[in-house]
C-alpha cells in the first residue's frame, strides 16, 4: 500500500533522505504505521485489562477505577499516537492540584505507563511518553502503630463477637480479607496455628467473593501467641459458623462480615469508646508486624509471617526504633564493661 509523506518537501534531496530513513526503519523492523496509533487510548486500555486473565479481581477493580476516574477523562478519547510527554506531565500535575492523593496518582501513572508500554511493544507508538522520573513511586504516609495497651482498650469495649477478630488481626498480622475468609478447618488451637488458604473480599457488582491469597507467599501458616488462645477458643464456641467450612468470623445475622458495615457500625464506635485516635482496622496488622519486628525476627521470618514474597515490606518494619537503639547501646555497654573487667593488670 502506498503512503504519502507526512508533509511536502522543499527539495528532491529532502524527499530522498526521508525515504531512505523510512526504508531503513522497515528493513530493521522499526517502522511504525502512522495509522496504527490512531486507536483511542480508552478502548485500548480497556482491552489491555481484559486481555490479562490472571489479574486478581481486586486488581481488575482497581485498574477499572483508575482508568474511569483519573485517566480516561483526559486521555480516553485521545489517539495513542497523540499522547505526548507534555500531556502526561500536565495530566499528573492537574491530578495533584485537584487534591488526588499522591499514592493514587502514582498508581494511575503506573497504569498509564504500563498500557503505553504495551502499545510500544505492539508497534502502535514508537516511544512511551511516560518519562517522569519517580512518578510511579508511592510515598505512603507512615501508618500509626498502636501500643499493646491500646489494642486491649479496643478489645475491652468492642462488641464481644469481635474481640477475637481484633486480637488475631494484631497478633497474627492478618489482613481483613484473610480474617473474614477463615474457616473452622483453618484454625488449630491445640497447635496454636492459623492457616491462610483464601480471602473474602468485596468486588463491585459481584458482592463478597472468595479469592486466592494476594500472592503465593500469602498462602501460609501463622503461629498464634499463647496469650490469645483462650479468647479464640471461646469465640469459636460462641460465634463461629457450624461445620469445618463454617466462617470463624460472622456478623450478628450469622452471615459473612462486610468491611464497610463493620467500619461504620462497629469499628468507629469502639475507637471512640476506647479513647483511641481514629485509625484504620488495617493498622492492627501494621501494629502486629511492628511488634514482630521488635522481637528481633529476621527478614525471612517477617516475610513468612506477613505473607510477602519480597523483602521490601519486611525491611520497612525493621526500621531502627529509639528503644531498639537503646537496647543495642545497653548491650554494647555491657560488652565493653565485661571486656574491661577482664583486662590483665599492668597493661
Amino acid at each position: 500500500m502506498d503512503r504519502p509523506a507526512p508533509e511536502p518537501f522543499a527539495t528532491k534531496t529532502d524527499a530522498e533522505v526521508w525515504l531512505t530513513k523510512i526504508e531503513a526503519q522497515i528493513l530493521d523492523d522499526e517502522w511504525i504505521d502512522p495509522d496504527a496509533g490512531k486507536i483511542a487510548f480508552g478502548k485500548y486500555a480497556r482491552d489491555w485489562i481484559d486481555e490479562r486473565p490472571k489479574l486478581r479481581p481486586r486488581t481488575v477493580e482497581l485498574y477499572g477505577y483508575l482508568l474511569r476516574s483519573h485517566i480516561a477523562p483526559t486521555f480516553g478519547e485521545k489517539p495513542l499516537n497523540a499522547i505526548k510527554e507534555p500531556h502526561v506531565r500536565r495530566w499528573r500535575k492537574a491530578l495533584l492540584e485537584q487534591g488526588v492523593s499522591e499514592v493514587t496518582v502514582a498508581k494511575a501513572y503506573r497504569l498509564l505507563k504500563a498500557v503505553l508500554s504495551t502499545a510500544v511493544d505492539d508497534l502502535l507508538i514508537k516511544r512511551n511518553p511516560c518519562r517522569i522520573k519517580g512518578a510511579g513511586q508511592e510515598q505512603s504516609p507512615e501508618r500509626p502503630v498502636l501500643t499493646v495497651e491500646e489494642v486491649y482498650r479496643i478489645v475491652d469495649v468492642i462488641e464481644h463477637r469481635y474481640r477475637a477478630l481484633v486480637l488475631l488481626a494484631t497478633f497474627a498480622s492478618l489482613r481483613w480479607g484473610e480474617l473474614t475468609g477463615l474457616q473452622r478447618r483453618d484454625l488449630d488451637l491445640d497447635a496454636r496455628t492459623v492457616r491462610i488458604e483464601r480471602q473474602l473480599i468485596q468486588i463491585t457488582g459481584k458482592g463478597l467473593v472468595f479469592t486466592e491469597p494476594k500472592s503465593q507467599a500469602g498462602r501460609r501458616t501463622v503461629v498464634i501467641p499463647v496469650l490469645i488462645i483462650d479468647e479464640l477458643r471461646a469465640h469459636v464456641k460462641d460465634f463461629a459458623q457450624d461445620g469445618p467450612e463454617g466462617l470463624i468470623f460472622a456478623g450478628p445475622d450469622n452471615g459473612a462480615l462486610r468491611n464497610t458495615n463493620f467500619n461504620r457500625r462497629v469499628w468507629a464506635k469502639a475507637l471512640e469508646d476506647a479513647g483511641v485516635s481514629k485509625i484504620h482496622f488495617h493498622d492492627l496488622r501494621h501494629t502486629g508486624n511492628t511488634l514482630a519486628a521488635s522481637t528481633g525476627a529476621s527478614t525471612r521470618e517477617l516475610m513468612t509471617r506477613m505473607g510477602h514474597s519480597s523483602t521490601r515490606a519486611a525491611l520497612i518494619y525493621q526500621h531502627s526504633t529509639d528503644e531498639r537503639q537503646r537496647e543495642v547501646a545497653r548491650r554494647l555497654d555491657a560488652l565493653a564493661r565485661g571486656a574491661l573487667t577482664k583486662k590483665p593488670s599492668g597493661t
